[in-house]
This record gives C-alpha cells, structure tokens and sequence, in this order.
C-alpha cells in the first residue's frame, strides 16, 4: 500500500528544489534513524522505514522526480503506468534501486554483486633511452607479446552454450540474512549465466590468444629515469568482454660520459689551462645542445663552479629549461721543458699569497 504521507518531498524533509545530493543526504540520514534493523520490534520504525523508501524510490531517479513533479502520485499508485509494487529493498533491489552506497554506510561495507565484465590486467615494460632522446623526446618501436580477447569467439571461450542450470541464467544466487535478501555471484558459472557445452576450438576454451606486435611509443622531452607512459588498451585482454588492461612504459635515462643529471640541472667538469685560469678567457663549453662560449674571470679556481642559465632539461610539466653548472678544473701538464720548468719557477717566485696559510702549523 503506498504511504498516507502526502507528499515525498515531505517524507524525506527536503524542499522541492532540493539537489540530487540533498535528497540522498536526506534519505541516508532517515534510513540510519528508522531501518529495522536498528529498531528491533519497533513497528511504527519500519513502517517509517518503508515509506522513505518509497519516496527515495521515485525522488532519487531523476526521471522518475520529473514525472512526479508533473503528475503528482498518479502514476506511481497501484494499478498506474509506472507503479510496480514496493517493498522494503534487500540487498539485490537496493542495488537496482540505486541505494547500494547507502547501505554500505548504513552497515560499513558495500555489498556488490561480482562483475564478471572487468577490465583486463596492466602490463609494465621497461625502455632504456639515451640523455638526448630524453632530453628532446623520441618515438621508439617496441616490441610486446600479450593475450588478446579471441576474435573466433569474441573473448567467451565457447563454440557453443546454454543457460546455466544453477542460477537459470541470471548469474547470481540468491540468499537470505534476516531482513534482506542477498545477491551473490553464481560459483557454477562464476557469474557469467552461462554453461559452455562446446569450447572454442581458436583459443581451446580460454577466451584469449597470444599477440606479439611492434608500437611506436612516444617518449616527451624531459623525461627521467623512473618516468612512465601509458599505452590505454595495449595491457592484457579483459575478461567476459571486458577492456584490455593498460601498457605502462618505464624509462631509465643511461648515464652519459659528460654530463650529470640532477632534476632538471645539469652538470659538467672542464678542464681550463693554468694561464686562462689565471688571467682570463673566453671558452667554449658543451652543453646537451650544442657548445656554448662561456667567459672565465681572472683568478678563478680549480673547482669554482658557473651556471648557464637556461641550458638544462625541460620541465615535462613546464616545459621550462632549467640550468647547468660548468665545474672548473685546472689542467696540470705532465711532459714539462727545462724551459717551462724555468718558466712556472719564476711565476712561483711572483706567488704574494700563500696557498697553504691556515693548513700548515709551523
């Protein structure tokens, strides 16, 4: 019998502008108050109980509001167009009511019949790039072997079927616990509502099949060791025609002879004469793209370190190129002449500084 409350707006205490969101609050608020199973014994609770349902039956389909909205209950009373009787839901109607997250509040654990169509298994392949394929990006073939849904059979396995015997079809059981009614997932035909009686003779009943083939991945600039791509639907095949899974592509960057890499910086060690240390020079300096002239001070030390703003990686996010340190190193020379022996002497003589001062206690 439906409820003597008058209006459904009323019965769950929300105005008739209330959101989607708001009539579910309001239902899940009222539904912990009233539910049975919270108040053993307590008939005017259940009562309360049933007609919340009914109203969140028809406000929380949005389609079902909008005729609601225009005709009023009409359509919704015992013998009307869209009237199919109510009850209190159990488990399995909660489902198809579209109150399957309001119970899983009510009782702290959600309650969902098994889906046998799932998305097929990730796949993760490693790539080994070069610090300038990473630096500028690249589109590298690889290689992959992985199973495939079978295209004699569409992914089923089966030749030939009939209706599963146990579940008549639907894939679920049925169950009860007190109140409610529970759905679970058929363990004969583990959901799918299907009995094989003639395996696929393709893929000997297994659904898939074994694919090996070539794809371009496209590697972004600025990538680094650890970074991923992600190939959608070039993962595993899924299950009971499902999606495949996903490819997921790992970079490590190999280390170069040169450079070092910190984040975004680079690093580089260059040798520099005793004299352009001492007075001064214009250099060139490498750099991931191309040479770069850098000016040395007078007096720079072995060890001193200068930055190239803007000669580093790109950000991936950014796009922002971020710096590189040029490390100075004074290059001694092992075959000296007697004459440059004499020459370095007389330099040495010029010394007004001692290197050493603060080192050595005399």
């Amino acid at each position: 019998m439906p409820s003597t409350v008058k209006d459904y707006y009323e019965m769950l205490g929300v105005n008739k502008d209330a959101t989607q969101d708001e009539i579910k609050k309001a239902f899940r608020k009222l539904a912990r108050k009233y539910h049975p199973d919270l108040n053993p014994g307590d008939k005017a609770a259940e009562q309360k109980f049933k007609e919340i349902n009914e109203a969140y039956d028809v406000l929380g389909d949005p389609k079902k509001r909008e005729e609601y909205d225009r005709f009023g209950r009409a359509p919704f009373e015992a013998g009307g167009p869209g009237f199919e009787g109510f009850r209190a839901p159990g488990f399995e109607e909660a489902f198809e009511f579209g109150f399957g997250d309001i119970f899983a509040d009510l009782f702290g654990t959600r309650i969902r019949p098994e889906a046998v169509y799932r998305k097929g298994p990730d796949m993760v392949m490693g790539i080994d790039l070069s610090l300038e394929e990473a630096f500028g990006g690249v589109t590298k073939p690889i290689t992959i072997t992985r199973e495939v849904s079978c295209k004699t059979c569409g992914g089923t396995g089966a030749e030939a079927y009939q209706a599963c015997d146990k579940c008549k079809g639907s894939g679920k059981i049925q169950t009860s616990k007190g109140f409610f009614r529970m759905a679970q997932t058929c363990p004969s035909c583990e959901g799918t509502g299907r009995k094989i009686t003639k395996t696929c003779k393709a893929c000997g009943g297994r659904g898939k099949t074994l694919l090996t083939e070539v794809v371009k991945v496209k590697i972004p600039a600025g990538c680094d060791t650890g970074s991923m791509v992600k190939l959608r639907g070039m993962g595993g095949a899924g299950v009971g025609g499902g999606p495949p899974g996903d490819l997921h592509i790992e970079i490590t960057v190999k280390p170069h002879p040169i450079f070092t890499r910190k984040g975004d910086d680079l690093y580089v060690e260059v040798p520099v004469t005793f004299g352009e240390a001492a007075l001064g020079a214009k250099i060139e300096v490498p750099t991931i793209d191309g040479i770069a002239a850098m000016t040395l001070p007078p007096g720079t030390q072995g060890g001193q370190r200068f930055k190239l703003s803007g000669k580093g990686f790109p950000s991936p996010k950014t796009g922002a190129r971020g710096n590189q340190y040029v490390n100075i190193k004074i290059a001694v020379p092992r075959d000296i002449t007697n004459k440059a022996k004499d020459a370095i002497k007389e330099i040495e003589a010029l010394y007004r500084e001692e290197p050493r001062k603060g080192l050595v206690r005399k």
